[in-house]
């Protein structure tokens, strides 16, 4: 076998062992998340897919669909009531988000490139997702369409914003460190972004992220009912 053979090979297997620990890590951020109270009474909210994330930024947004459909279906077989519906659901918001955000970071590998992408991430989950909840969630509640009108704007709309906007907030926040560690670990070759933003911005970039992190907190803690 040639090297080149054995180097992909290797690479393959690396690729393989990130991908099955990013999503184990998945799960059990789900399964972590599920203390956190419900808004509305069934809507969850998550941060799994910052974990996602960093799958499909490392590999793709096809790695990143892989993660979201295997999360969910072993979600609906060990701890999810939802059924198929739910699966469906957290399927599409998952991947829309994680694989938009990807695709983008993908053409535009950089920080601003990351922000882009996470930021018309945020946006495609709350348009996608008000249209599918239209179509779906009169189904799963068992509720005439007109009631899951009436919550389009005041529950969907800045759930899913919300929802969005802590993935954005926690996959800038962590992104650089796990990946470093996955690096050390030779998990991951090294970098050669040429794009990287320069040190000047890093305040800045601290400072937006800190300020939408917080701003999506207090909004969940509203729409929860705590403050």
């Amino acid at each position: 076998m040639s090297q080149n053979a054995v180097s992909a090979k290797s690479a393959r297997i690396k690729k393989l062992v990130t991908l099955a620990m990013l999503t184990a890590v998945t799960y059990v951020v789900m399964l972590l998340c599920k203390s956190i109270p419900d808004v509305a009474g069934f809507l969850q909210l998550e941060v799994k897919d910052t974990v996602i994330c960093i799958g499909g930024f490392l590999y793709g947004p096809v790695s990143a669909a892989v993660i979201a459909v295997v999360v969910a279906v072993i979600e609906m077989l060990t701890v999810s009531g939802t059924g198929p519906i739910g699966c469906l659901m957290n399927v599409l918001a998952t991947a829309v988000f994680c694989c938009t955000a990807s695709y983008i970071y993908k053409k535009n590998h950089s920080r601003h490139g990351a922000v882009i992408g996470l930021g018309v991430a945020t946006l495609a989950l709350t348009v996608v997702m008000i249209l599918w909840n239209y179509l779906i969630t009169p189904l799963y509640m068992g509720v005439p369409r007109a009631a899951v009108v009436e919550m389009l704007l005041p529950v969907f709309l800045p759930f899913n914003l919300v929802k969005g906007a802590l993935n954005m907030a926690a996959t800038l926040i962590i992104y650089k460190p796990v990946v470093t560690a996955l690096r050390k670990a030779n998990l991951v070759p090294p970098s050669h972004d040429v794009h990287a933003a320069p040190k000047k911005l890093n305040g800045g970039f601290w400072l937006f992220t800190i300020a939408l992190l917080a701003t999506a907190i207090v909004t969940a803690l509203v729409l929860m009912g705590k403050i």
